[in-house]
């Protein structure tokens, strides 16, 4: 069973920047896509940014160009470089981890994926 754990979540103002790090229980290959999903208060889950096999990657519209999702295989670890942070984007952020490949089409989708951190918290204030 693969734990994952996030942190770097925290309180910033409109135009500032956070990095999360999700750390695997184990090593996780390339053949693993990851992701980072977020839910607001009252909203559904949604995907933010995926990686997959051969380091594909796939964002959501609203992040794209401002959040950048990578990954050090090494050091079991997920990373979501977050920068120009907007109100918008306050919520519970999530890592989440699964074997199987997936389409480009499906990376942002959360039934997708098995294994799923406990999330941390982003708050960005205007």
């Amino acid at each position: 069973q693969v734990q994952l754990v996030e942190s770097g979540g925290g309180s910033v103002h409109t135009g500032e920047s956070l990095k999360l790090s999700c750390v695997a229980s184990e090593y996780l290959d390339r053949t693993y896509c990851m992701g980072w999903f977020r839910q607001a208060p009252g909203k559904e889950r949604e995907g933010v940014a995926s990686i997959g096999n051969d380091a594909i990657t796939r964002y959501a519209d609203s992040v794209k160009g401002r959040f950048t999702i990578s990954r050090d295989n090494a050091k079991n670890t997920l990373y979501l470089q977050m920068n120009g942070l907007r109100p918008e984007d306050t919520a519970m952020y999530y890592c989440a981890a699964d074997v199987r490949y997936k389409a480009l089409a499906r990376m942002l989708l959360d039934d997708e994926y098995n294994y799923w951190g406990q999330g941390t918290q982003v708050t960005v204030s205007s």
